[in-house]
């Protein structure tokens, strides 16, 4: 708009006077006219240069921006995967300490079963108590062996009396098994078909005392 005002200024100067005061007027108007001309161009390419410098800018910022957000979804999605790995590291570990705590706490609690079995059959034997009586049970021997074992039963047999009570278990054991015995040994395994045991062990404890 100044250039418009500014160039019809200088032709109404021109058509209104010829003097030579005009005419430097004139090519001062033009000068100036000029000076104004090349300053609005060169405010017009700085702003252009300007407007794209701000432009370039924002591009290289959303550029930026956006590799910037690329590279943080990379990393969390890195840091998750690792994450679960060793997630699931820390499981698995677990479950294989849980399951050799399982076996062990297992086989301990057998081993301490029978070792507890072990034990209690142990005191059962030891403590056990017989209902047998050897006295009553050495009565029907005594008619042959004597009230006291010193008699040769039927005069065949060897005294008895002195006797350990183990070898006395093995003799009568013997007698009922049918592998021991002589003159006596039929005799006998009719004596002791009905001895359980514990009443061989029990009458065997009682001859032994004589």
């Amino acid at each position: 708009m100044k250039i418009v005002l500014s160039t019809l200024a200088v032709f109404l100067l021109i058509g209104c006077s010829n003097d030579a005061s005009t005419q430097n007027k004139v090519v001062e108007q033009k000068s100036q006219v000029k000076a104004e001309t090349k300053a609005e161009v060169k405010a017009e390419a700085a702003k252009k240069a300007i407007t794209e410098a701000v432009e370039e800018v924002k591009d290289t910022a959303k550029e930026v921006s956006k590799e910037v957000a690329q590279k943080a979804q990379e990393a969390t999605k890195e840091v998750k995967e690792k994450a679960q790995k060793v997630t699931n590291e820390v499981k698995e570990k677990a479950q294989e300490a849980t399951k050799e705590v399982k076996e062990k706490a297992q086989t301990v609690t057998k081993e301490v079963i029978e070792k507890v079995t072990e034990v209690t059959n142990v005191l059962k034997q030891e403590m056990a108590v017989s209902t047998k009586d050897g006295a009553a049970l050495y009565k029907s021997c005594a008619a042959c062996h004597g009230v006291d074992a010193s008699k040769v039963a039927l005069g065949k047999s060897a005294v008895i009396k002195g006797w350990s009570a183990q070898k006395l278990a093995d003799a009568l054991n013997g007698y009922k098994a049918g592998t021991y015995g002589g003159a006596m040994k039929g005799l006998m395994a009719g004596q002791v078909k009905n001895l359980s045991a514990e009443d061989i062990k029990v009458l065997s404890e009682h001859i032994a005392k004589f």
